[in-house]
């Protein structure tokens, strides 16, 4: 990879790639770190990296530079997780997109990636499981499992609405 293709590739891609793992770690900071360690890494091994393959080069090793970091901060605090039957679907609520978020931070970790990827990112199939190192069938049992998480979460529509 020419450094003019991996200057093309930051243009392009460092925004995407920052939300992507903003959704997922919740704090400016370590996705900024994050999404700086991928690109370093990209830039440290840019020789064997095909100009073709860099969005995918990229967004794998943040994928996998965020699992790292999740897994070490979930080793140090153990954080609580609600069951699905704790969701808003008994109460008068307005605000879907603090809903969503609510559930999708209940999720756990493999499932939040793929449907953000999916649902958010807009990356078809293939392109998630090249990201995440995962089959192609794990993938969709992971979406599938997240949506219906979601679903039950999230309750009946129109008590949300």
């Amino acid at each position: 990879m020419s450094p003019e293709v991996y200057n093309r590739c930051v243009e392009e891609h460092a925004d995407r790639l920052y939300r992507f793992v903003l959704k997922n770690v919740r704090d400016e900071d370590k996705a900024a770190d994050i999404v700086q360690d991928a690109y370093e890494k990209m830039w440290r091994y840019r020789e064997g990296v095909q100009d073709d393959k860099a969005k995918s080069y990229l967004f794998t090793t943040a994928y996998h530079v965020m699992i790292d970091a999740l897994k070490r901060e979930q080793r140090m605090t153990r954080p609580e997780r609600g069951l699905p039957d704790e969701g808003c679907s008994g109460e008068q609520y307005s605000d879907l997109n603090e809903i969503l978020h609510a559930a999708l931070e209940r999720l756990p970790a493999d499932q939040k990636m793929v449907i953000l990827l999916r649902d958010y990112e807009g990356y078809s199939y293939e392109e998630i499981e090249q990201i995440t190192g995962l089959s192609q069938s794990q993938v969709k049992v992971y979406i599938y499992r997240a949506r219906v998480f979601l679903k039950k979460y999230i309750g009946q529509p129109e008590l949300v609405v």
